[in-house]
């Protein structure tokens, strides 16, 4: 099914998108087509903001969406996008039940089972997610009629995110260069192996692993074995199939022109990276706004003493009774007034300083000039919107990329992290007073924000010049290093080793028997002379 075609008119909600676009196509001359193999949740909140400037400086957007996903309105007739829906034979209450199922894992079961269980039970919520992004992948290669469809609207390039597998075959299909844009692999992966970014072990921590660039020989040991697992882990994936026959999975996603990085060097530990790598964190943030009437009054009802977010995110939106009651107890000992996004049941001991939103305005709450600390789950949109604002952190990490997000944080002197399994009253109450009383947390974060502002080109300009870039040249192989062309042996420079070592082992031989040879020939001579 679509909804709004190509030959569609676009009246009503969209016409305003549609007069802006034909201004910018005017003023700049080129206008392209992007089509867009999105990943869901939190990646499509960010991608989204990209897309659409995209949109506003005159480019046309499709959106390749499954009819089953979690955040991807396809039915909002006031979007700038076009949808094109893949009726996937998973139902949304089967996708449900998977981010469920993983969710209560990391939240209430992991801190009671071994680390061989969490690798086991991460290998099986891939393999769920993986069969999904598979069968979204057969449903449009399927679809004889939606791909000449694609074909014949000639688009100029496609956004991706390797989390999701399928853009590249998409881009394989349709001859066109494709983009990512994503924040991490595990393992950082895909990067290394793929994307042939440099990532020494010794200092480049591998991404899940909330460790930092300063690892002592154990960290670093720890390091480089999970690198090795991963890699081992990865190589032996056959997700993509005999869809990507001859080639594999890794090789097409290596043709991708640029990698979009949702990070910057405020965040990032320095490191080194290639020049189709373009770091971009905190494209998505934005000048506060003003807060709703209702929600304003109660801030200013919070004095000098200020105000606390809280928020564990878009996915995360209720907790067991035990959680969120040590958590409201916690919240309720604070002289500072709370809003707090949750949607589970009332904790019994929330307190009167404390209010429960279903939705909060989180950039224009963090923008608040009486905001005193975030309390986050990691999530890399929520803490570039706090960096962005200077705002100090409390961290309560729960998967993914939150333990590295906080990690970096931390590392920073802008963040208190805190365990969530084994997170108690006390815990909160003293990680809060810290980073709210002790002013070098709020320094730091400040410092940071001053880094994120001071950038030549803001990080959602860049990456719409970069879009574009490959769009006007139809992609950027110039900058793709030639490690794409090396084996894993060649790129390590193991034959030259392996020839330098055998010329080495051949010289001491040859040394050897030459000195073996003299010694038993002067010892001729001297038992002669002896004679």
């Amino acid at each position: 099914s679509q909804r709004g075609g190509w030959g569609s008119e676009m009246m009503g909600p969209r016409f305003p998108w549609l007069l802006w676009a034909c201004a910018c196509c005017w003023s700049a001359g080129f206008c392209g087509k992007v089509v867009v193999w999105p990943t869901d949740a939190s990646h499509w909140i960010n991608v989204k903001v990209l897309l659409e400037e995209l949109v506003l400086r005159g480019h046309e957007v499709t959106v390749l969406v499954p009819s089953s996903n979690l955040l991807i309105d396809y039915q909002d007739t006031s979007s700038p996008f076009t949808f094109e829906v893949l009726q996937v034979p998973f139902t949304q209450q089967t996708l449900h039940t998977a981010m469920e199922d993983f969710l209560n894992f990391w939240m209430n079961e992991v801190s009671n089972v071994s680390p061989w269980k969490i690798m086991w039970k991460m290998k099986e919520v891939l393999e769920v997610f993986t069969n999904m992004s598979k069968q979204t992948c057969d449903t449009l290669v399927m679809n004889t009629q939606l791909i000449a469809k694609l074909q014949q609207a000639k688009f100029d390039v496609l956004i991706a995110d390797p989390l999701s597998a399928g853009g590249e075959l998409v881009a394989e299909i349709l001859a066109i260069p494709f983009a990512y844009s994503f924040r991490f692999s595990d393992g950082n992966v895909v990067e290394r192996l793929c994307g042939g970014l440099p990532s020494p072990p010794s200092y480049v921590p591998a991404s899940t692993r909330g460790l930092t660039d300063q690892m002592s020989f154990v960290e670093r040991l720890q390091n480089f074995l999970f690198y090795f697992y991963m890699d081992l882990f990865f190589l032996n994936d056959d997700t993509a199939g005999e869809l990507l026959q001859p080639t594999t999975l890794c090789e097409t996603m290596g043709k991708a022109e640029i990698w979009l990085i949702r990070t910057y060097w405020d965040f990032e530990f320095p490191r080194p990276f290639l020049p189709n790598f373009e770091f971009v964190g905190g494209l998505h943030c934005k000048p506060a706004k003003p807060l709703p009437k209702e929600m304003e009054e109660f801030v200013q009802s919070s004095g000098e003493h200020g105000i606390v977010v809280f928020s564990l995110g878009s996915m995360v939106y209720k907790l067991t009774d035990e959680k969120s009651n040590v958590i409201a107890r916690a919240l309720s000992q604070l002289p500072q007034k709370v809003l707090w996004r949750y949607k589970g049941k009332k904790p019994e001991t929330l307190g009167s300083n404390t209010r429960i939103y279903d939705w909060i305005p989180q950039n224009d709450l963090l923008g608040h000039p009486l905001t005193k600390a975030f309390i986050t789950h990691g999530g890399t949109n929520g803490i570039y919107e706090a960096i962005y604002h200077g705002i100090p952190m409390v961290g309560i990490p729960i998967f993914a990329d939150q333990h590295d997000n906080i990690a970096h944080l931390r590392a920073k002197g802008a963040a208190v992290e805190l365990d969530f399994s084994t997170l108690k009253t006390q815990d909160l109450v003293d990680a809060l007073n810290t980073v709210i009383n002790n002013s070098t947390y709020k320094e730091n974060a400040l410092r940071l924000s001053k880094i994120h502002h001071d950038q030549p080109v803001k990080p959602l300009d860049r990456a719409v010049f970069w879009i574009e870039f490959v769009m006007r040249h139809k992609g950027a192989k110039h900058l793709r290093p030639a490690a794409h062309h090396l084996t894993w042996y060649q790129y390590h420079c193991l034959d030259v080793l392996a020839f330098l070592f055998m010329c080495t082992a051949i010289a001491v031989f040859i040394l050897a028997k030459c000195c073996l040879f003299c010694c038993k020939r002067c010892g001729r001579i001297a038992k002669r002379k002896k004679e």
